[in-house]
């Protein structure tokens, strides 16, 4: 089979096409002809060896990616047989190797494929999707009636994180370029503010939660807009390493957080998709041939929405 493999770190270029034996299954897994995989920053910095490096440093060959919608062709499991379409979130935080042909997959981190669904839009929604649910419901509880901010709100978990909130009854305002400001509307926020100009800034200060997409200096802006006993949740791992400290010392809750594979989260994403609660916008399609292309538009770090490889 054809992959990707991670030669040393660096630029897009030192992702190397080869050819691999085909995955040896274990019980419990279940062997995927990938049809669509998606591409996610946490891919840059891995091939930059930050993010969750340390833990695949001494795999061989090392193979990026994690989320991925495909066929199954083989099975060591009851839960799947051959010819099922699945999606899922493979082995994060871990060695997922979703960048090949065919991926190996515990079935614990797969679920079927809504039938009204397309494999690009399922291998959208896996990481993304399953972060954006993860860390508004399990950690930050957010419930109806309460109002949160969600930073990078056009971009791939921020876009997820908006519907998702909607569907919970919040209320939901989201920064952006302008440019982006009819998209973001049009996901359902209630406010758009442009995270260029000092609207920020000048909010009102009365947010139960507030998702933190970007890190870094986007931290101190959301504190003071959070009410006491708020939460703060931090994504981006290397630049959120002051949240807690810093949204103690202003009466409120600074967590990080870490996606995680989860079946049952997994299916919650699933019935989302089939009944249209989550709508992925993809904004680019690009082949297996083509990865470095994919890899320099995440780098851009204006991605509307996802960018998804064809197999």
């Amino acid at each position: 089979m054809r992959a990707i493999v991670l030669k040393k770190n660096g630029n897009a270029n030192q992702l190397k096409y080869t050819e691999l034996p085909l995955p040896q299954l274990k019980e419990g897994e279940v062997l995927v002809q990938a049809k669509a995989i998606g591409i996610n920053p946490i891919d840059l910095k891995t091939k930059n060896r930050k993010g969750i490096y340390s833990i695949l440093q001494n795999e061989n060959p090392l193979i990026l990616g994690w989320e991925l919608s495909g066929v199954v062709t083989q099975s060591r499991s009851e839960k799947f047989v051959e010819g099922d379409e699945v999606f899922g979130l493979i082995n994060f935080p871990g060695h997922g190797k979703t960048y090949a042909e065919y991926v190996a997959c515990p079935t614990a981190h797969l679920v079927k494929k809504p039938s009204n669904r397309s494999h690009f839009e399922a291998a959208a929604t896996s990481l993304a999707g399953l972060t954006a649910y993860q860390s508004l419901v399990h950690l930050g509880g957010l419930k109806s009636g309460q109002k949160i901010l969600i930073h990078a709100a056009s971009g791939g978990v921020g876009h997820f994180a908006v519907q998702i909130a909607k569907h919970l009854g919040a209320y939901v305002a989201g920064t952006s370029s302008e440019k982006n400001r009819e998209f973001l509307l049009g996901l359902g926020a209630d406010k758009h503010l442009d995270y260029k100009t000092d609207a920020l800034e000048k909010d009102h200060k009365d947010y139960d939660v507030v998702l933190d997409t970007i890190g870094g200096n986007t931290i101190d802006r959301s504190i003071p807009l959070i009410k006491k006993e708020g939460v703060l949740i931090s994504i981006p791992s290397g630049k959120n390493n002051a949240v807690t400290e810093k949204a103690t010392k202003n009466g409120i809750k600074g967590l990080k957080f870490t996606v995680k594979s989860d079946e049952n989260d997994m299916k919650v994403i699933a019935d989302y998709l089939q009944q249209g609660i989550l709508k992925p916008h993809i904004s680019k399609i690009v082949e297996f041939d083509a990865m470095e292309e994919a890899h320099t538009q995440i780098a851009s770090g204006h991605t509307v929405g996802k960018v998804i490889v064809r197999l």
